[in-house]
């Protein structure tokens, strides 16, 4: 029998009832027979570190209902949302999935008029009195009377143009975001779904009793016994290279334009916190997520060379049976190779940007990333 299997581009930063949710209705709605989760791993979207390591999480989302993860490299997993979906629709395309499943705001959206009215000069948006997103988004809806301004939906758009581009490798099934908005900071009392932001932050401040309704008992076991981390911990580091760094250095960062390493340079003097940095630093022309993002490739030493967002080898970090009979299935079809222990050949090749991210939380935690370590299997009771 031929599986069938439906990918999912995700953090599960950490994972929590509504990514379960999200993956029961992914099987209800498209009969797959593996879930596979493409997952960023030490380091997210938004610029930050994530709040438990990748295996803790891959351990998350195996007991939750994904059979297979697989690394989104940092490459593709530190960037804006169009080229952290165009890394995360290769990836599942690459995995040979059949449907791509996303939590959207508005399921309807859509999708083929916002295509037809991208903007195609670039000087549209070269205003510094409003940041890149807005000037986007109020472009399209000028253009085509649709407000695209949800953190999901503005995914999920990103998503389709993505999957368009790459010759629609994928079959697109928007779902309803069960619960909270994106960026709720808060979690209600009497639900059972809550927002990764909140969940985060409950957890960081040690308030088990609201993380509890919110997430699997997996989650709440890991979260509370793991070494959590936020970018707090990683402001020395960062300070310390932005004090003593040449800006002629900084400049050389992926992403570092306009400027604004003297900006970062001169905050980071006197900013005794990253939070006071960021408030430090921010401008109307620049979201927190991208100075967050700037701040990642400085304390990551990222060169442009390294950030193709272009996945170049699968990863495996974790498996249920399911998933590791649909590896069987696939492995010898795949055209990138396919890593399940990281060894030296990798550590310097193709697997060294994500190898150092890896390594810079082990300098926080203590905790290896990647060498030697093998993927996670889903316990039979679980």
């Amino acid at each position: 029998m031929t599986l069938q299997a439906v990918g999912i581009i995700a953090e599960y930063n950490p994972f929590h009832n509504g990514h379960r949710y999200q993956i029961e209705q992914a099987r209800a709605q498209t009969g797959a027979d593996v879930v596979v989760a493409a997952m960023s791993g030490n380091w997210v979207q938004r610029g930050e570190p994530a709040v438990m390591d990748k295996w803790q999480r891959t351990q998350a989302a195996l007991a939750g209902g994904v059979d297979l993860v697989v690394e989104l490299p940092g490459a593709a997993a530190l960037q804006p949302a169009h080229l952290f979906a165009a890394g995360g629709v290769s990836l599942l395309a690459a995995l040979q999935c059949y449907w791509l499943a996303f939590g959207t705001e508005h399921p309807e959206m859509d999708y083929e008029q916002l295509m037809a009215h991208l903007p195609t000069d670039p000087a549209t948006f070269k205003r510094f009195d409003q940041t890149y997103a807005s000037l986007f988004q109020g472009y399209l809806r000028e253009q085509t009377g649709i407000t695209l301004n949800a953190a999901n939906d503005i995914l999920g758009f990103f998503y389709a143009l993505a999957n368009r581009r790459q010759g629609d490798p994928l079959t697109l099934v928007p779902l309803p975001r069960k619960g909270s908005q994106h960026n709720d900071t808060t979690i209600e009392t009497a639900t059972a779904f809550a927002s990764a932001t909140a969940v985060r932050s409950a957890a960081l401040n040690g308030e088990w009793s609201a993380v509890m309704p919110v997430v699997p008992t997996t989650t709440l076991d890991l979260l509370q016994t793991a070494q959590l981390t936020s970018w707090e911990d990683f402001w020395p580091l960062l300070r310390y290279q932005l004090v003593s760094g040449d800006v002629a250095d900084l400049r050389q960062m992926y992403q570092i334009t306009e400027g604004v390493e003297y900006r970062l340079k001169k905050a980071a003097l006197t900013s005794e916190s990253f939070a006071a940095f960021m408030h430090a630093v921010k401008t109307k022309r620049y979201t927190y997520t991208r100075l967050q993002r700037q701040s990642a490739y400085l304390l990551l030493q990222a060169k442009p060379a390294e950030m193709q967002p272009q996945p170049q080898y699968l990863r495996v970090l974790g498996y249920s049976a399911a998933g590791q009979a649909y590896l069987h299935q696939i492995k010898k079809q795949v055209s990138l190779p396919l890593i399940s222990r990281a060894d030296r050949d990798w550590q310097k090749g193709p697997g060294e940007f994500d190898d150092r991210l890896g390594a810079l939380r082990t300098l926080i935690t203590g905790e290896d990333q990647d060498y030697g370590r093998i993927p996670v299997k889903k316990a039979i009771s679980e």
